[in-house]
């Protein structure tokens, strides 16, 4: 398990910006799965999800990025929980997927071409003798303005993915697994997002000033 304990580049365990945010979720008393669970919840309510964040840079593949900013996507959310859980002995690990229907706006659809996401990220933590799959990506603010419940995690079953929308309609679905990683593969990911939306390369990197929730509305 030492392999998904390590720090890395991208989880930069080392990093204050962790320290500081891991402080405010956790405490020494805490059992394991109470760890994971608070900081699962913190990460994704306090780290706005925002698809327009994306960007090649490498820099913005670290956890410590990911604090910084206080928004971001699915990937960088899915870094800092596994850099998170990490940090407090957890083993941990990447997983990466492409998924159809993605929770959007029409507006990011549009912008795309396409209702397939790839490199959809999160996170597998090792809790209580077993790996369990964990997605911090939308924030229950966005949740409540797309009308879907957020989604909650125990520590103890899998929570990766809204399977219906507040009316219950399909709103995601898995269409491959890329694995699970015990680093980030950043070339992979970079490459593959390149590969799917070749008309956007230039205006995907680093779409400053758009979010999800402001194309949603008020």
């Amino acid at each position: 398990m030492q392999v998904f304990l390590k720090d890395t580049t991208f989880f930069d365990l080392d990093a204050p910006e962790l320290e500081a945010f891991n402080a405010k979720y956790v405490r020494s008393s805490m059992a394991p799965t109470e760890k994971a669970v608070a900081l699962y919840y913190g990460v994704r309510d306090d780290i706005a999800y925002n698809p327009y964040t994306f960007s090649p840079d490498q820099e913005t593949f670290k956890a410590s990025h990911c604090v910084q900013q206080a928004q971001s996507y699915c990937v960088p959310k899915a870094i800092l929980m596994v850099a998170l859980a990490r940090l407090n002995g957890i083993p941990a690990r990447l997983g990466l997927a492409d998924v159809k229907n993605h929770l959007s706006s029409p507006a990011l659809l549009e912008w795309l071409r396409t209702d397939e996401f790839v490199m959809h990220g999160y996170a597998e933590l090792y809790l209580e003798n077993q790996w369990v799959k964990a997605t911090p990506a939308f924030d229950a603010r966005l949740c409540k303005k797309m009308g879907v419940k957020p989604l909650e995690f125990n520590g103890k079953d899998d929570s990766i993915f809204h399977e219906f929308n507040g009316e219950g309609e399909k709103a995601m679905e898995y269409l491959r697994d890329h694995g699970q990683f015990d680093d980030v593969p950043y070339e992979k990911i970079v490459v593959t997002v390149a590969q799917a939306y070749p008309h956007l390369i230039e205006k995907f990197m680093g779409q400053k000033g758009r979010s999800l929730e402001a194309d949603l509305g008020s």
